[in-house]
């Protein structure tokens, strides 16, 4: 297992580091790099292009993120720990060729049963010191946004109705950024998306002014639920992982929300999938630059709650009790699905793992070591 360097530590490491590798291939720094998503892209970057020079910063903040710098050692990317809302960390770092920020606090409930300082401090100014980094260095920028940035209230008054046990858009309805194929990036952004939602949607104006007013390139990728191995789920962000392991483990889970009878709907995108879009936009930065994308598992890996749990017990041949909280939080939406059109069209990618694909990859890497990893689910 490898020392986790401290911040000061870290700092100094990467300017040796920045003087002994000057002259190598590209050099990618990925913020949030220790966490679910940053990890999987730098591992899958670092086996497709080994000459790439891969720096991972990541707080270690969320549980999880601390088994990642073994991890990206193996893979032969660069931790440092460090933080977004530093911008001397950021300073350490050092001249770099692309920067994509993953750095977040993803949970939606974030802020409402407290402060926001730690939400904004890092979703929004995180986002402004990777850009003054970006500017100071003539870097791109991949911005990882989401889809809590469209309005709560508009995807409440979609027209759903029950189909078995999910919420579906019935067949030939069409809207204003929405039809039964699923939400485009034309859907309605004004109104209460959520403080999450809201920190997302204010970094990706700011990217957009600082594309405009410095010439910096950059790509903003609007995800949904994004899944697959080393993601340690919890209640508010990483359903799909918590779902098969409370099976495979014999946990407990809740349908929270809209009658508590778990039908609600979101896409879910393998993490996989999500590298397959990010190397286009790496290899073509020019072509993509200013692009704003919907990029999610699409209608074809959608499911609700109630659906993954009947695939969670076959996988697992587990069922364990589910409680039912009908009462619905403020933040939380009935229905998401990406319509993945646009961004295929521009650019040829479309997802090509399913749900229980999703669910597999999981469930093999949980498998794989369940001592060490049941503790945190």
């Amino acid at each position: 297992m490898p020392r986790i360097l401290s911040p000061r530590e870290g700092r100094s490491a990467l300017s040796e580091l920045t003087d002994a590798t000057i002259n190598m291939g590209t050099r990618i720094l990925i913020t949030g790099g220790a966490g679910f998503v940053g990890s999987n892209l730098a591992v899958c970057h670092r086996q497709e292009h080994p000459e790439d020079q891969v720096i991972c910063l990541d707080n270690l903040k969320r549980p999880g993120s601390e088994l990642a710098p073994e991890r990206l050692e193996t893979a032969g990317a660069v931790f440092a720990r460090g933080d977004v809302r530093s911008t001397e960390d950021l300073e350490a770092v050092g001249a770099v060729d692309l920067i994509i920020d993953c750095a977040a606090e993803a949970s939606v409930l974030a802020g409402y049963d407290g402060s926001p300082r730690y939400l904004v401090d890092t979703n929004l100014n995180g986002t402004f010191n990777c850009l003054e980094l970006a500017r100071r260095h003539g870097a791109g920028i991949i911005f990882l946004s989401s889809s809590r940035i469209y309005a709560i209230e508009a995807l409440r008054n979609l027209p759903l109705e029950v189909q078995g046990d999910r919420l579906a858009i019935p067949a030939g309805r069409t809207g204003p950024g929405w039809s039964d194929t699923g939400i485009t990036a034309d859907f309605p952004a004004i109104g209460v998306r959520s403080l999450y939602g809201a920190t997302k949607l204010c970094s990706e104006l700011l990217i957009q002014e600082y594309r405009a007013a410095y010439g910096l390139h950059a790509v903003i990728n609007r995800c949904g639920v994004i899944s697959g191995p080393w993601q340690f789920g919890q209640v508010e962000q990483g359903f799909v992982s918590l779902w098969a392991a409370r099976h495979l483990f014999q946990g407990r889970l809740n349908y929270i929300g809209f009658g508590g009878h778990g039908r609600q709907v979101r896409d879910v995108l393998h993490v996989k999938d999500l590298y397959d879009l990010v190397r286009l936009q790496i290899e073509a930065m020019e072509q993509y630059d200013g692009e704003i994308f919907n990029a999610g598992g699409g209608l074809d890996s959608s499911t609700s709650l109630k659906e993954l749990t009947d695939l969670c017990e076959a996988r697992t041949g587990h069922s364990i009790a589910i409680d039912t909280v009908p009462e619905t939080h403020p933040a939380d939406v009935p229905y998401y699905v990406t319509d993945n059109r646009e961004v295929t069209r521009k650019t040829g990618w479309k997802p090509t793992r399913t749900i229980p694909d999703i669910v597999d990859d999981i469930l093999q890497w949980l498998k794989a070591d369940p001592e060490r990893l049941a503790g945190y689910f």
